[in-house]
């Protein structure tokens, strides 16, 4: 049975749930990743105004549309970073608040909490065969030690400690809600997190003691580039993968003016030695990944999260949908050379 292909809405929160949901429909998609900013799902609604995961339902089922996730990236952010200026553009003033930063780290948190309460009652309130077997939120955790990450001046193997200890402290109570709720955190493996590699996120398990609901939001777009081998992680977290991004990255073959630290050069510049594509127009082997997925038995939604500077969007979105559902096939059930054995 092929997998959903779902949008991810989170570059897309200019428009309206409404206008999205019908450009989902019209590209072809089978529902879409519903992200808590713009107006597409908003926590404090859902958990305060009657109706208000009724009213999300309604325009999905009215397009054809189903959901099985919904991601707070922005909010997850602010649990363990070292919060400044730039935090108050991604977050909500009753979250920002006087921007002290310990305040925001205990706002967000609480925030997180409430997304796990939220995004039960949004999917309680799916209508009947529409309601997923899971039901995951996706985002990031923010990190206290990014800023180590590349050790000069030396960086004493106690900070990076206290920094899994710090993140530790913060999301294990988080983590105890969605437990509350029935609902898994699918951490986004990528730079600026707790965890951006296979190492890394290893280590991310292990702080909070294997705790049954954190897992993973796979997107190989953030790995490939690294060098990381993108496909062994699905492998090596095969109990852990909650949900994925299609998504796509590019990297050059040949030397380039700006390497993997990008040269304080934005996203589309050609001196970039990698740069976000859309989806079968970079350098990531999703037939290996499809693979890994069908070895690991995942059944989740197929999720695009579109990127690409060079490229219209919805020329994109469209074109990545497609892709998608090419992509995809089901595992055999049968050795290929078991009817040799038949008499």
């Amino acid at each position: 049975m092929a997998r959903p292909v779902t949008l991810f809405t989170g570059q897309w929160a200019d428009l309206s749930l409404e206008v999205m949901a019908q450009k989902a429909k019209e590209f072809g998609y089978d529902g879409i990743e519903l992200a808590c900013w713009g107006d597409h799902f908003d926590v404090q609604r859902a958990l305060n105004e009657e109706g208000y995961c009724a009213s999300r339902w309604e325009i999905l089922s009215r397009h054809g549309l189903r959901c099985f996730a919904i991601s707070n990236h922005l909010i997850g952010q602010a649990v363990c970073d070292q919060i400044d200026e730039r935090h108050q553009a991604i977050l909500p003033p009753h979250v920002w608040g006087d921007g002290s930063p310990e305040g925001v780290r205990q706002r967000a948190a609480e925030e997180m909490k409430n997304t796990a309460r939220a995004a039960r009652k949004l999917f309680d309130a799916a209508p009947s065969g529409l309601k997923p077997g899971r039901v995951v939120v996706n985002g990031f955790t923010g990190s206290s030690i990014w800023y180590y990450l590349y050790s000069f001046p030396p960086v004493p193997t106690g900070w990076i400690d206290q920094g899994y200890q710090d993140f530790a402290k913060r999301w294990l109570p988080i983590l105890d809600e969605f437990d509350r709720q029935n609902v898994d955190f699918a951490l986004e493996v990528h730079p600026t997190e707790i965890a951006f590699d296979i190492a890394s996120a290893a280590r991310a398990i292990e702080a909070v003691g294997g705790h049954r609901r954190f897992g993973f939001n796979y997107d190989p777009s953030h790995l490939g580039y690294q060098g990381v081998d993108y496909v062994q992680f699905i492998r090596t977290f095969r109990d852990r993968i909650f949900h994925m991004h299609v998504k796509d990255v590019w990297w050059s073959p040949t030397l380039k003016e700006a390497g993997v630290f990008g040269g304080h050069l934005n996203f589309g510049d050609s001196r970039r030695f990698w740069d976000f594509r859309s989806p079968g127009r970079g350098s990531i082997q999703f037939e290996e990944i499809i693979r890994a997925l069908n070895e690991i038995g995942y059944h989740g939604p197929l999720s695009i999260e579109w990127e690409d500077s060079g490229m219209d969007r919805e020329h994109g979105a469209k074109e990545a949908c497609a892709f998608t559902r090419k992509l995809d096939f089901a595992p055999s059930n049968i050795a290929f050379d078991a009817a040799f054995s038949e008499g």
